[in-house]
Formats: structure tokens, C-alpha cells, sequence
């Protein structure tokens, strides 16, 4: 068999559901490639591969399993402590920014603890400890429910850590963090409590330049001084979700001259029923919009489900994160019951959402609604999940993420134009004759890997570079055929005694 096959046949099996432990380890070896770092990265393993990865000497191969979101992260603890530190900066990084899907899985609070405590950055000095953490602090790897734990951790580092969240600790942790028997935590404690100190935010104001003090402006306490000067300059936008200014700044902000401002402040739940009145009266329909749906919003984290949705469009694809605090599922499920498209959208948002309100969305008259249930909800019905993939192309890739999205039922759509679709509907068991001829290259891969392929047919295709990796990913291959072109690739013979042994 010609050589040009090789590494279509690696590639294939690498990515064979199929392929038994020990032909997955046998990818793990140098000699196969590119083909073992692909694998190690892009695809959920066995125990026994995993294991073979992270005691393997080359850290190309560690840091290639330090990216994987496919395994269960806890398996990766090894990897916190790895002797590189480019090893343990992929574990922190997770998945390369311009790759990142939009919901990232966390990691466990012990790996965790370990990358945020370590006193270097590994044995190798590629990477500090410091520009480690800072890989990690960017990688939305770090859940909600760990920065709050991390002010009553028994670790100072961890303590000290958490006074980078000052806003979103209870007054009792600040207070706690303040009096902490480590110098250093109360050190930090006093530096990072300007945020809720107007006169230490004027007093600092001046040092984060035009690009950072819309923050400001927008989270922490202001001085009047501070508010005025914002009326004056024409920047009071962040103004309208900053929960710190007086009620007199709320009701020049409702009835500032801009009708934006006015919408940004019109479901504001500190907003006195006067104000509301008003705005429900005012000329601008999307200010009337947001003072209509005012009796929803009674706290900032029901203020702040709704303008999340707010204006972002059936194409939005906005990172999938925690929210700092989230209203309660009872607000939810009265949120999915509403005559209120926005509210309705809401709800399609909160994963939590009962299976029954699920249901119902899932048929709602407004498309928004059910395209966030099905990027949001795990109980998506696998209809809405295949209809939002064929029309709305922007989702495709989070889709493909989710552990619910379909392989089957898209026998139908084999005649599609899109390549994207007729791909999904070539790897569909139920499909009565796999496309193996189609033009387009992804479409006769997915064809290639179909299961209901005969083993003559699959034969065929192996030996057809057009096809071959396709073939050699498909999971009715038999495990010692598997081994025979491993034999091919890696060794160059296929009458090695290995292979001799398997027949």
C-alpha cells in the first residue's frame, strides 16, 4: 500500500470511537506524529491512554493532554504539578482563545488550588508562577462557586487572591479579609477596598486613563464630584448600571436628553414607580420596551439576566459564563411563562429551567427564544437542536459541543446544498447508502466513517487517499485491522511479527 496513505490512516484511527486502548497507545509513540498530539487533545480517552500521556517524556504529548475538554479534568491533576511549565501554562491557558468555545468547562478546586499556590513555575524556567496564573485567570476555567470559596480558604495566597473580587464578597468576608491574622492578606484587603471608598476613587481616578474609567464610572462608589463631572463630560452611560449612585442621579439619568441612556436606566430596580410611570410614556420604543418589563427586575441579578439578552440578536455567540449572581429558578419559570418575548429569552438562558417550560420554548413563535434554549438548555429536543444548526450557521460550532446534539436523523437532508449539513447526514447510521462520492471532501470523510458500511466497502475506501481517513476512523473496523495499519505506518512492514501475532 502506497506511503501517501499513512497519514490519513493515523489521523483516522486516532479519531476511531472505537479503537481500543492499546492501539490508541501505540499513537502515543513519536513515530506517529502529529497524529498522537491530535489525539491526545481532541478527544475523549481511555484510562489507560490517558495514563500513557501524562507519564509520557516528551511534554509535547503532556501539553497537547493538557488541552483536552473531552476527558474528565480531574484526570489532568498530574498535569498542576507537571516538571514543565509549558506543560502546566496549557493546563492553565485551556484551549487557545481563538478556539475557545463558548461555555468552558472548569477545573476541579484542586487543580485549581494547586496552580494559584505554586511557588515557581516548574523545573524547566520556561514560564513564572506568576505569568502561569495569569493564563489561568484569563481562561474562564476558574467557576463562580471558587472565588467565593476562596476568601475563607486556609491558604493566605488564596485569602489574598480573593480580595481581587472586593464587590462581589459579602460584607462579612471584606470584613473578615481586613482583619485577616496574614499581613499580607490585609494588606491586599485595604488596597483593593478604594472600590467602595468614593473618596479614594477620586483620589485614583486620574491613574487609569481615559480607557479604564468607564469601569469606574460603572462599578464603583462615586463622590458627587465624581457624578457631576460625568453629567458634565457627557459620559454617564456606565452610570446607568452602577448600583452605587443616589437616587436623585437615577432620575436625571431617566430623563437625560439621549434616549439610549434612557433605555440602559429604564429597568433599573432601584427606579421609583413615578419614573417607571414616565418611561413607559416615553417617545423611544425601546425605552418603553425596558420600563415595561420593570415589575421583572427587582434585583441587579434579574437587572442584569435581562440585559444580557437584550439587543445581542439571533446570531449572538457572546462567551457562555457564570453570572455573578443569579436570580432565583422561580423567577425563571414566571420569566418563561410571560406574554414578553425578552423575558421569554431570559428563561431560554437558565439552564435549570424545568423540563416542562423546556418543552414548551422549545415551540415558542419567536425564534430567539428557541435558539437560546437550544444553545443554552440541556434538554433541548433534538428537532430544535438539528433545525438551529441547519439555519442559523454562527451556532454550528457551539452545537457540535454539546453532549445532547444528534447523530441521527438527518438521513433526509443528504441532498443538502451546505456541505455542513450533507457531512452530518453522510455519518448517519440510519442513511441507506453512504455518499463516499460526494465532492466535497468533508462530506465523503464523514460517508467514509459511517458504520453501516460493509467490511469489503470499508477495505475499498482504506486504499483511496479520497477516503482513507474516513475509513480508518470508522468504529466498524475490527481492532486488529487497526493494529495492521499501525504496522504499515509505524513499523513499514505489515508482516511484522506484531501484526503476524494479532492474525
Amino acid at each position: 500500500m502506497s506511503d501517501s496513505l499513512h497519514e490519513p490512516w493515523l489521523r483516522g484511527i486516532a479519531f476511531n470511537p472505537a479503537a481500543p486502548s492499546d492501539v490508541l497507545i501505540r499513537l502515543v509513540d513519536s513515530a506517529a506524529g502529529e497524529a498522537g498530539q491530535l489525539m491526545c487533545a481532541g478527544r475523549d480517552l481511555p484510562d489507560a491512554v490517558i495514563d500513557a500521556a501524562l507519564n509520557h517524556p516528551d511534554r509535547v504529548i503532556r501539553r497537547a493532554l493538557a488541552q483536552n475538554r473531552h476527558i474528565d479534568p480531574a484526570r489532568l491533576a498530574p498535569l498542576a504539578t507537571d516538571p514543565s511549565g509549558i506543560v502546566r501554562g496549557w493546563l492553565a491557558g485551556g484551549t487557545p482563545a481563538h478556539l475557545r468555545p463558548r461555555w468552558v468547562r472548569p477545573l476541579p478546586d484542586d487543580i485549581l488550588v494547586t496552580l494559584l499556590t505554586a511557588p515557581d513555575g516548574g523545573e524547566d524556567g520556561t514560564l513564572t508562577a506568576n505569568e502561569i496564573v495569569g493564563e489561568l485567570v484569563s481562561s474562564r476555567q476558574i467557576p463562580l462557586s471558587f472565588h467565593r470559596s476562596m476568601a475563607g480558604h486556609e491558604h493566605p495566597r488564596l485569602r489574598e487572591r480573593a480580595t481581587w473580587e472586593w464587590q462581589s464578597l459579602t460584607a462579612a468576608q471584606r470584613e473578615a479579609l481586613l482583619d485577616d491574622p496574614d499581613p499580607a492578606v490585609r494588606k491586599a484587603a485595604r488596597e483593593r477596598s478604594w472600590v467602595l471608598d468614593p473618596e479614594r476613587v477620586e483620589a485614583r481616578l486620574p491613574s487609569y486613563g481615559s480607557r479604564g474609567k468607564p469601569l469606574v464610572f460603572g462599578r464603583c462608589a462615586l463622590s458627587p464630584a465624581l457624578i457631576e463631572q460625568c453629567f458634565a463630560d457627557g459620559t454617564v452611560q456606565p452610570l446607568t448600571w452602577n448600583p452605587h449612585i443616589p437616587v436623585d442621579a437615577v432620575a436625571r439619568l431617566a430623563r437625560h436628553p439621549d434616549a439610549k441612556i434612557r433605555e440602559l436606566v429604564a429597568a433599573r430596580p432601584d427606579l421609583g414607580p413615578d419614573l417607571v410611570a414616565e418611561l413607559r410614556e416615553d417617545p423611544d420604543e425601546d425605552v418603553r420596551m425596558r420600563a415595561d418589563l420593570h415589575p421583572f427586575p427587582r434585583t441587579w441579578a434579574e437587572y442584569w439576566a435581562i440585559d444580557r439578552v437584550i439587543g445581542h440578536g439571533p446570531d449572538c455567540t457572546c462567551p457562555i459564563t457564570e453570572p455573578t449572581d443569579e436570580p432565583s429558578p422561580d423567577w425563571f419559570a414566571a420569566c418563561a411563562e410571560s406574554r414578553e418575548p425578552v423575558l421569554r429569552r431570559v428563561a431560554a438562558c437558565f439552564p435549570g429551567l424545568p423540563a416542562e417550560l423546556a418543552a414548551t420554548l422549545a415551540q415558542d413563535d419567536d425564534e430567539e427564544v428557541r435558539i437560546l434554549l437550544a444553545c443554552h438548555h440541556p434538554l433541548a429536543p433534538a428537532h430544535l437542536l438539528r433545525d438551529v444548526f441547519v439555519t442559523r450557521l454562527a451556532h454550528r460550532p457551539h452545537l457540535l459541543t454539546l453532549p445532547a446534539f444528534p447523530r441521527t436523523g438527518w438521513a433526509h437532508l443528504i441532498g443538502h446544498p451546505d456541505p455542513g449539513i450533507r457531512a452530518l447526514a453522510a455519518a448517519d447510521p440510519t442513511l441507506p447508502e453512504a455518499p463516499v462520492e460526494d465532492p466535497n471532501e468533508s462530506v465523503r470523510r464523514a460517508a467514509a466513517a459511517n458504520p453501516s458500511l460493509t467490511p469489503e466497502a470499508l477495505e475499498v475506501l482504506l486504499c483511496d487517499s479520497r477516503t482513507a481517513e474516513g475509513a480508518a476512523a470508522n468504529p466498524s473496523l475490527p481492532g486488529p485491522r487497526m493494529h495492521e495499519l499501525l504496522d504499515h505506518c509505524l513499523n513499514g512492514a505489515a508482516t511484522s511479527p506484531s501484526a503476524k501475532r494479532r492474525r
